[in-house]
């Protein structure tokens, strides 16, 4: 009993209860292709119910995506990657002002801009991986 309340503490830290190291930008792209597909199905339907159900599934998407790159940037990317990629903390900000311009928007071309900033987070993601 003594040699536990005296042994060595051992710090850890992670996104959810385990270290699971899962992380891939993945995630918030294949939310993301739902918003836009949400808004072109949303531009080609003048059902109002149907508009009603796409406006709610395409915001519920749109944060979702928002959430994945926030995980990004907030557990994943670390100091040394911010020095390599001074960029990065711009980046994910444009990023997330544009999943929340295409939360906020039917117009398809909202949800595409929002897919070309996911693609760059993703292009620095998969460089950091691989050294």
């Amino acid at each position: 009993m003594l040699s536990r309340l005296f042994a060595r503490t051992v710090e850890v830290s992670a996104h959810c209860d385990l270290p699971c190291g899962v992380y891939d930008p993945a995630q918030a792209r294949v939310e993301a292709e739902s918003v836009k597909a949400i808004q072109e199905k949303y531009q080609a339907n003048d059902d109002p119910h149907f508009r009603a159900r796409a406006t709610t599934i395409k915001e519920e998407r749109a944060e979702l995506a928002k959430h994945h790159i926030s995980v990004l940037w907030s557990d994943y990317f670390k100091p040394p990657h911010f020095e390599k990629y001074p960029e990065l903390h711009q980046l994910v900000n444009d990023t997330l002002k544009a999943l929340s311009a295409a939360k906020g928007s039917t117009d398809p071309a909202t949800g595409q801009k929002a897919l070309d900033y996911i693609a760059q987070v993703d292009k620095i993601f998969w460089e950091t991986k691989q050294g």
